[in-house]
């Protein structure tokens, strides 16, 4: 078994907060755009891989990573 067919069956559980703040990241925006409870649930999406932070011209910009979640 390859670990790619091994990646596919694994989903990542998530809050309803953290399920609605994901939806509504679409495309890369800057961290600074955040209310300070918004940034909390995105350090935890983080964690989860389920966003990725990014360093652009000394801005922090926050993207989605591709997951399915449940």
């Amino acid at each position: 078994m390859k670990i790619t067919e091994l990646s596919q069956d694994i989903t990542i559980a998530l809050s309803n907060e953290e399920a609605e703040l994901l939806e509504r990241i679409d495309t890369a925006q800057p961290l600074s755009s955040f209310s300070e409870r918004d940034r909390v649930v995105i350090r935890g999406l983080v964690r989860k891989s389920c966003l990725s932070k990014a360093v652009v011209n000394t801005t922090v910009m926050v993207v989605k990573n591709e997951t399915r979640s449940t």
